[in-house]
C-alpha cells in the first residue's frame, strides 16, 4: 500500500489503482510507520512523498515485494494445475536458436514454471524419457513403448578445415582415405550401451562429448567430422570449413522427434511447451 501511494502520488489515487478505500490504506500506512517507529511518508503541497528514511525502506524492500508478486502468480498457477517443473531433454543436433526461442516464448507464458533443460547425444534423451526423468524428448528416435511427433530434418556435412590434406587429394575420397586421418566424434550420453554412430573405424579417432566441442576442434584443423549443417553454415559460407568431395555419404540426414513422456496426463504448461517446438520454424 506505501508504493502505491509513492507510485500513484497520493492516497485517493492509490485507493483507485489498487481497488481498496481511502481509509484502509491510510490506517495501513500509518500502521507501518507506528511498527518501525519511522516517519516515511510526507505529505507536500497536495502529494505524498516519501521521507529520506521511506526512500531507503522501500528500495530495500523492493525485492521481497516481487518476490511476494512471484508467489502469488505460483499459486494461482499451481492451483489451475500447472506444473511447477518440466524437465525436457533436447538432442544437440536441434538448432539452438530455435529453442531459446520457443523457451522464451513460454517464459512469457509460464514465469512460474522451472525448466530443466538436458542437452543429450544420440541415445541419452531416449534413455532419460524411459527412466521418467524428462517429460518431453527431442532426439533423433522414439523409444520403444512411446509415440513420437516428426518436427524436423537434420542434415549433417563431412567437413573439414580448408587447409586439411584431405582437400589437397585430388578426385573423389573413399572410406580408406578418410580412415587415414583423425576424425571427430562426439560420444553417446547415454549411461546404458552406446552408439558410435559415425565413426568409420579410424585409428585416430578423438572422442568428445559436445558438438560445440567438434565444431571447434574441426575449424582448428584438427580432424574431420559430420557436424549439423546448422551448426556450421556460417564457417561454410566464410571459407573457413569447406565439405569433404566423398564419393558417396558426404551428408547424411536424421528425422528429429518430439515425444512426450504421457501426453495424455501432462499439464498445460507442458502441451504448452511441446506446441511451441512443434510450430517452431524449420
Amino acid at each position: 500500500m506505501l508504493q502505491a501511494v509513492v507510485r500513484h502520488g497520493g492516497f485517493a489515487q492509490a485507493a483507485a489503482a489498487i481497488h481498496k478505500s481511502q481509509s484502509t490504506i491510510n490506517h495501513a500506512v500509518h500502521k507501518l510507520q507506528n511498527q518501525l517507529g519511522l516517519k516515511l511518508l510526507e505529505v507536500i503541497g497536495r502529494k505524498a512523498q516519501l521521507t529520506t528514511a521511506g526512500e531507503l525502506m522501500l528500495r530495500r524492500a523492493s525485492q521481497l515485494l516481487d518476490q511476494a508478486g512471484q508467489l502469488e502468480d505460483i499459486a494461482e498457477s499451481l492451483a489451475q494445475g500447472t506444473e511447477a517443473q518440466i524437465n525436457i531433454a533436447v538432442d544437440e543436433v536441434y538448432p539452438y536458436r530455435q529453442l531459446a526461442e520457443a523457451l522464451q516464448v513460454f517464459s512469457e507464458t509460464y514465469p512460474g514454471t522451472r525448466i530443466q533443460l538436458f542437452e543429450t547425444v544420440l541415445s541419452g534423451g531416449s534413455e532419460m524419457l524411459q527412466a521418467a526423468a524428462v517429460d518431453l524428448l527431442i532426439a533423433g528416435e522414439i523409444p520403444g513403448g512411446f509415440l513420437g511427433e516428426p518436427l524436423m530434418q537434420a542434415e549433417f556435412i563431412a567437413v573439414a578445415h580448408r587447409d586439411h590434406p584431405l582437400h589437397q587429394r585430388r578426385g573423389r575420397l573413399n572410406l580408406q582415405d578418410l580412415q587415414q586421418h583423425r576424425q571427430v566424434v562426439v560420444r553417446d550420453s547415454a549411461r546404458g550401451p552406446r552408439t558410435d554412430a559415425g565413426w568409420l573405424g579410424a585409428e585416430q579417432r578423438w572422442t568428445v562429448s559436445h558438438v560445440a566441442t567438434s565444431v571447434d576442434m574441426v575449424r582448428r584443423g584438427m580432424g574431420f567430422a559430420w557436424l549439423p549443417h546448422n551448426r556450421v553454415a556460417h564457417y561454410l559460407k566464410r571459407g573457413d570449413l569447406r565439405e569433404l568431395p566423398l564419393e558417396q555419404g558426404s551428408r547424411r540426414y536424421t528425422t528429429l522427434y518430439l515425444t512426450y513422456a504421457d501426453q495424455d496426463r501432462a499439464g498445460p504448461a507442458t502441451i504448452y511447451l511441446g506446441s511451441l517446438l512443434a510450430a517452431t520454424d524449420q
